[in-house]
């Protein structure tokens, strides 16, 4: 398993990024983590983050309030 900065596994630079930093802004209840009745803001990229942080940088697909937006308008 590969590491990011400051010795983070890529596992908990992925949860420290979404769930504890929903949790510092007082967002929990609407962002950080999938669940019924959240926000629905999801990427997905091919590969496993987990075990390589790095298929972060290529971004398949984005969903934003639950709604698809479609990667290949962007530019």
């Amino acid at each position: 398993m590969s590491e990011v900065k400051f010795g983070l596994s890529p596992q908990q630079a992925l949860v420290t990024a979404t769930k504890h930093g929903a949790e510092l802004l007082g967002l929990d209840d609407l962002l950080g983590t999938v669940a019924v009745g959240k926000e629905g803001d999801l990427i997905a990229v091919e590969g496993d983050p987990y075990s390589d942080i790095h298929v972060l940088e290529n971004v398949r697909a984005v969903v934003y309030q639950g709604r698809s937006i479609a990667p290949a308008n962007r530019k």
